[in-house]
């Protein structure tokens, strides 16, 4: 069965698609893992096609009637994809399990859970899909590039899921502490890939805004159920309701908005480089990306690391620090506004990210025939990128268009 093509390239001329199944795009996570005979930690091997990380070990959660606090992973995979990675589970029963989309096969035993800092990269197997002759050789063209100048280090659109088009990211709402705001994005925001049911009654919650005890009959989640039977009590209660949403949730939305700023400072060193840049859609601002960089450009990008937003970050140079300051001052924000003193269940936390990345053992195998388009062909990709790095925005720069932004 095809899943849904992930990008649409119509519009910028092109006919090729990528993730038309799930073999279309195989990601293997590459990790340290200090194994031994025994230990607290089960660690297994979690091969699955159309499930993301989370769903799934909650799905296993609840078969093996587990807390799910028990379950650590290192990096979650997306469902639009054959992936391969390591997990553990704080259990001494061996809980493989082998099912039509997923397998989990125990291998060994850790005195620790899994997390991201045992993973060293990700190892991607690509196919590219309907292509025509043209297609094929500007493919070509771009990936010598890349071997060369590498391209930028952005997060991807996958990290933006919880942004809400219309209102913002929930976290730049606590940063200035506007509670109520939150907690409206938080209960009411419509993404994409939720239930038909789901998307219905946070219709209703918007619509009911204030009026609690209606927005309490609809609710359904025991999250929904809890807050609005606060508020229902406590009708101002908007800084207490959102210290009920759980640490690990509310982490992620703090992730977002770092990325966000991550890539818009790192889009700002580009402009400052006065460097030719081609401009890509993004759902949280346009992905800028150069073609080549000449000797001095490519070492001082190559050496950049940039870091994410918190109350205290180190600047690997002044150019980066005045243009993040700029950033936070053209959104009313302050350093120590990310210190959330009323909010502690989640926080931020200031970690460096390589500004552009060069993707090792890039190989492109000869096109062939595409068996899914008569007509068309078919290019493999292969490399390996390091931790954090997104295999599709390196898809992203290898079909850019050949237009380029004044500078």
């Amino acid at each position: 069965m095809r899943t849904v093509a992930f990008y649409r390239f119509a519009k910028e001329g092109l006919s090729m698609k990528l993730k038309v199944i799930p073999e279309d795009f195989v990601v293997k996570e590459i990790a340290y893992l200090p194994l031994k005979p025994s230990a607290p930690y089960r660690v297994y091997l979690l091969e699955k096609k159309g499930w993301n990380t989370v769903d799934l070990l909650l799905r296993l959660a609840r078969k093996y009637n587990l807390p799910y606090r028990l379950f650590s992973y290192g990096g979650k995979k997306d469902r639009h994809a054959h992936t391969f990675q390591y997990v553990s589970i704080k259990h001494p029963a061996d809980l493989t399990t082998v099912d039509k989309n997923f397998s989990l096969k125990a291998i060994g035993y850790m005195d620790r859970p899994m997390g991201p800092d045992l993973i060293k990269g990700n190892a991607f197997d690509i196919t590219l899909r309907a292509l025509d002759d043209e297609e094929v050789s500007r493919l070509v063209r771009q990936v010598d590039e890349v071997k060369e100048f590498g391209y930028p280090n952005y997060f991807d659109d996958q990290r933006f899921g919880s942004l809400d088009r219309e209102r913002g990211f929930l976290a730049e709402r606590l940063l200035k502490k506007h509670y109520k705001g939150a907690l409206e994005i938080y209960l009411t925001a419509i993404y994409k890939e939720e239930k038909r049911e789901a998307k219905e009654r946070k219709r209703l919650f918007r619509q009911h805004w204030g009026d609690w005890n209606t927005c309490l009959s609809y609710a359904k989640t025991t999250m929904e159920k809890r807050i609005f039977a606060l508020l229902t009590q406590k009708p101002k209660a908007f800084l207490e309701a959102l210290r009920l949403i759980p640490g690990e949730e509310l982490s992620l939305f703090f992730a977002a908005y770092q990325s966000f700023l991550w890539n818009e400072l790192l889009r700002r060193i580009l402009k400052e480089l006065k460097l030719e840049l081609t401009a890509v859609p993004g759902a949280a601002g346009p992905y800028l990306f150069y073609r080549r960089l000449d000797e001095g450009q490519l070492l001082y990008l190559k050496t950049l690391e940039l870091p994410l937003a918190a109350k205290r970050m180190d600047f690997a140079d002044t150019l980066s620090e005045r243009l993040f300051k700029g950033i936070l001052e053209e959104r009313g924000l302050k350093p120590s506004h990310f210190n959330l003193s009323k909010i502690r269940q989640a926080f931020f936390k200031s970690t460096p990210r390589e500004a552009i990345v060069i993707p090792y053992d890039l190989k492109i195998e000869p096109p062939e025939a595409d068996d899914l388009y008569p007509g068309k062909q078919k290019l493999r990709l292969s490399f390996t990128l390091p931790r954090g790095s997104y295999g599709t925005m390196l898809i992203k720069r290898l079909t850019m268009p050949d237009t380029f932004l004044p500078r």
